[in-house]
């Protein structure tokens, strides 16, 4: 993560020399890097994991403040899977994950489920 962070601060020294790139656009680069180190703070190991199971992290983190968006990890694969499928149909109440369950399909979502019921809580 620091050979991200040197890389980013050099980019953006390197950018803030054109006059295309504003003092507001490299904060608003600066932000997104940090949020995006910060998301992968404590976060599982995806190795072997399935296409798709990383991005689940952004909200269903080990640190999620609301207990909607509780980690995903050691929940029953049949749990997971079920409400992705109502998200997805419009059967659940949902913000966001209607449109993101919209992504994947049943074969997806089946490997992405049987995976985070496999990691630990």
């Amino acid at each position: 993560m620091q050979n991200a962070a040197a890389a980013f601060t050099a980019a953006a020294a390197l950018l803030l020399k054109r006059p295309f790139m504003t003092a507001t656009r490299v904060s608003v680069a600066t932000a997104v890097l940090l949020l995006t180190l910060q998301a992968g703070h404590g976060a599982e190991s995806f190795a072997g994991a399935p296409a798709g199971a990383s991005s689940c992290t952004g909200c269903h983190s080990a640190q999620a403040a609301a207990p909607e968006m509780r980690a995903l990890g050691g929940m029953p694969a049949a749990d997971i899977a079920a409400k992705m499928e109502a998200f997805k149909g419009g059967g659940a109440p949902a913000t966001i994950m209607d449109r993101i369950a919209k992504g994947f399909g049943a074969e997806e979502i089946r490997a992405i489920a049987a995976w985070y019921a496999a990691q630990k809580p």
